[in-house]
């Protein structure tokens, strides 16, 4: 892994079902769209140095870790799968160690599909299986059962991917303990070395979301588990995942020694990634200066098919970056590192923060050792409420760059 390598992050909005609780920009799109959507994707690909350079960003031609998301990758045919990874490597130099994730969804991955992924070098697959219990991922707008689950990852391993990732979410409608603890336990049977548990958050933008707040009964909302049960869902996940030996290193994911997902560590430990495609979000380093600029491209199909510029974008000053390098950092078990906070950011600025840790360690919501500050168990079930502690640390402004 080198220090610089850039990440690239790639979305595919195309879906052959949406799921209830969904709200990314994803949908059910003709298969015409798919050719006009990579072809964007390799105009975007082949002006990245440009638009860099226009920018004033640094933007490395090494890559260490490439991740297609969605939506649902998979769907894309082989010709297309093959166009995007050759332009790619003509315009990025790609480690020959590169981590290469693609999601999938399920009984969405075709013979000729999985080819594709594996001439195009793809080495890790991602699951979006969310349960194992048939009726639970159906009532859900997922179209695969457990036996189709399997006999996937059965594929993958026979065609040479065997980093697979499996994903379960707590909380699903109908679900019970009893149905939750199945579902740990066939992921479990199925020795993967990584999984990914979340907790359902219902968002009003997805159509449970919409539902619950309304009231009624066609994507069984009524049915959708209660705060604390879904939490007791995912404390029963953390410690049967780890005596498995699949331990907790993010809020959300698990894996076995060496199998951390490259590509979603360099997240939250702030390290550059271009987003290309839809909704795609970018972070990458001013050249010679102090700022970050993040950018997120429009979520809407149609204007990114025209050729849209990004739909946000924000230079985020040393003190807001201070400020994320708390709640990015805190999402990972080993926690933030103080001394290589005040490294980058001065001691003045981490005192600040120290003040909050020690209210919180106080609170029960944070642990510390002097060295490091992490989570406790409490405050991972608070997370989001930990995290807003640490908005508003400094004076200035938030995404404001200094003029001149």
């Amino acid at each position: 892994m080198r220090h610089n390598a850039l990440g690239v992050y790639i979305s595919i909005p195309f879906c052959k079902s949406k799921c209830t609780y969904c709200n990314f920009a994803s949908g059910v799109y003709p298969a015409s769209e798919h050719a006009r959507y990579v072809g964007r994707l390799i105009e975007e690909i082949a002006a990245a140095e440009k638009w860099a350079a226009k920018t004033g960003v640094e933007l490395s031609r090494a890559v260490d870790t490439i991740y297609l998301g969605g939506g649902t990758p998979s769907l894309l045919a082989p010709e297309l799968i093959a166009r995007l990874f050759g332009t790619l490597r003509e315009e990025f130099d790609v480690d020959p160690d590169c981590e290469i994730t693609v999601e999938c969804a399920p009984g969405q991955l075709a013979d000729g599909t999985l080819e594709a992924l594996q001439k195009a070098g793809v080495n890790r697959v991602s699951l979006g299986v969310q349960s194992f219990i048939d009726r639970e991922a159906h009532e859900s707008g997922r179209l695969h059962g457990r036996a189709i689950v399997l006999d996937d990852l059965r594929r993958l391993r026979q065609a040479g991917i065997s980093n697979l990732n499996v994903d379960l979410i707590a909380g699903l409608a109908g679900q019970t303990f009893a149905s939750w603890d199945e579902s740990v336990e066939t992921l479990l049977a199925c020795e993967v070395p990584h999984a990914s548990v979340y907790m359902l958050e219902v968002d009003e933008d997805s159509r449970l979301g919409r539902e619950m707040l309304a009231g009624g009964a066609r994507y069984h909302a009524g049915l959708v588990p209660t705060d604390d049960a879904i939490a007791r869902m995912y404390e029963t996940a953390v410690e049967r995942l780890g005596s498995a030996g699949l331990g907790q290193y993010e809020i959300s994911n698990f894996a076995r020694p060496g199998f951390a997902s490259r590509h979603n560590l360099r997240y939250w430990q702030r390290r550059p990634y271009l987003g290309l495609g839809l909704d795609a979000s970018s972070m990458l380093r001013e050249a010679g200066e102090g700022f970050v600029l993040r950018t997120t491209a429009t979520d809407d199909l149609k204007a990114f098919l025209a050729g849209t510029e990004p739909a946000e974008t924000a230079w985020l000053s040393p003190d807001r970056q201070h400020e994320e390098a708390w709640f990015v950092g805190l999402r990972l078990n080993e926690g933030v590192d103080v001394a290589a906070l005040e490294q980058e950011f001065g001691r003045e600025r981490v005192a600040t923060a120290l003040e909050v840790v020690a209210r919180l360690v106080g609170d029960g919501l944070l642990e510390s050792d002097g060295k490091r500050v992490w989570l406790s168990d409490r405050g991972r079930m608070l997370s989001n409420d930990v995290f807003q502690e640490f908005l508003g640390l400094e004076t200035d402004s938030p995404g404001m760059r200094r003029a001149g």
